[in-house]
């Protein structure tokens, strides 16, 4: 498989034989504060940029695959894939399952954690998109379930997280952190101090642990931080603290070969 110039897929060491990627932002075609691999649709100007963008994103991965996203509303809401549909199809979900060969399972994030999954045996993956919203609202698990519904089984999945945002660049609030104490007094531990009234928090490690959580026995978190790698990724957060007007998003993504 030839990747495209400048695109650079990064793939998870525990995933070895499956279709995957995390995708940046290099080796697009866009421009400004979309530059270069952005995925994310906005406006008939913008979307000049992404059919390009998405046939190399498609192309470093799994070439000839039909490519399905979603309108992510940071649920816990799966859909299952079953055949190939078009962007104006989008279900409103955050994450995705499939069993078909062909179909290549696409998240967009911008500090958010991009969660894929494949039990290689059943022929069955996923992916699933966990902003705190969704992770303490269950995506993974509702990711593993519907994963078991169509012939995978718990103990062979393995889940990959991808670049999000990292401790040392997500402050939070007390709000925030007693949103997830409320949900589980242990959750504390992924929170560190930070300035007066403010805390820390590790997206990446929270969501690892919803995984084993889950049964899981094979998860491996790359530890890449989309906020402050700004040559690599695109990150929310940064934007709106330079009071920039928007902002890119990657995609990762996964298939059935």
């Amino acid at each position: 498989m030839t990747v495209p110039a400048g695109v650079e897929p990064i793939r998870a060491r525990s995933m070895a034989g499956v279709a995957h990627g995390f995708l940046g932002r290099r080796g697009g075609v866009s421009e400004g504060l979309f530059a270069s691999l952005d995925l994310g649709r906005r406006s008939q100007e913008v979307d000049a940029w992404i059919g390009e963008n998405r046939r190399r994103a498609i192309a470093a991965v799994s070439p000839g695959a039909a490519l399905c996203t979603l309108y992510q509303i940071h649920s816990a809401d799966v859909v299952h894939v079953e055949r190939p549909y078009s962007h104006d199809e989008r279900p409103r979900a955050d994450a995705m399952v499939t069993d078909r060969p062909g179909v290549l399972l696409g998240i967009l994030t911008a500090d958010c954690a991009p969660v894929l999954f494949a039990d290689v045996a059943a022929g069955v993956v996923g992916a699933a998109h966990a902003g705190w919203k969704g992770a303490i609202g269950g995506v993974t698990d509702a990711t593993v379930a519907a994963m078991e519904r169509i012939g995978a089984r718990r103990d062979r999945i393995v889940a990959a997280i991808g670049p999000c945002i990292a401790r040392a660049s997500y402050e939070v609030d007390d709000g925030f952190l007693r949103t997830f104490a409320g949900a589980d007094p242990a959750n504390e531990r992924f929170f560190a101090a930070g300035r007066d009234g403010h805390h820390q928090f590790d997206l990446e490690a929270y969501v690892a642990y919803r995984l084993a959580t889950a049964g899981l026995a094979r998860i491996e978190a790359l530890g890449l931080d989309t906020y402050a790698d700004e040559d690599r990724f695109f990150s929310y957060r940064r934007a709106t603290h330079r009071g920039e007007a928007d902002y890119g998003r990657q995609i990762s993504l996964i298939g059935v070969e």
